[in-house]
């Protein structure tokens, strides 16, 4: 049943969108542009991230329930839990797909795991209060899309950072 109520083609559709406009607009600032890449990024946005990132929020739920008299400590640890998912090993794996589909192969090693680690630290602060909004603010249906969108200009700043 979970499984199918994660196949959600509208979110499909804008993960595939938002994914794929997020990380073009990062690899043409670093002129660094594929067609491959924006067509591999769109699909793991479409297909794996839509896919994962709503059922880690629905997670998120069942663990720390929304409650109207929550206290602060709850909704930041809602938004903790939700940093947590978004940690350097993802953001390892984000490059990792980065390199595959821009043909950079060699530059696929455990070196990237310094710099994801460096993207996250760096990060933290923003990120943490954007997750806040995004697990108390934001309604459960809308999670998803405002936190690709995020993402989205994350990618700009991730493909940044991994030149520094």
């Amino acid at each position: 049943m979970e499984f199918i109520r994660s196949v959600n083609l509208r979110n499909h559709l804008r993960g595939l969108l938002i994914y794929a406009a997020g990380d073009t607009a990062a690899a043409l600032l670093l002129h660094q542009f594929s067609w491959t890449r924006l067509l591999g990024m769109a699909l793991v946005g479409g297909i794996l991230y839509s896919w994962e990132v709503p059922a880690f929020f629905r997670w998120i739920d069942r663990q720390v329930p929304e409650r109207p008299d929550g206290g602060l400590g709850r909704r930041w640890l809602r938004a903790a839990l939700s940093q947590v998912y978004f940690n350097p090993l993802w953001i390892v794996r984000h490059y990792v797909f980065l390199r595959l589909f821009s043909g950079q192969f060699n530059e696929i090693s455990l070196a990237l795991v310094p710099v994801a680690t460096r993207s996250f630290l760096l990060n933290v602060p923003l990120a943490l209060v954007v997750n806040y909004f995004i697990q108390n603010k934001v309604s459960a249906n809308l999670r998803f899309v405002a936190s690709a969108l995020f993402s989205g200009f994350m990618a700009v700043y991730y493909a940044i950072s991994s030149t520094w």
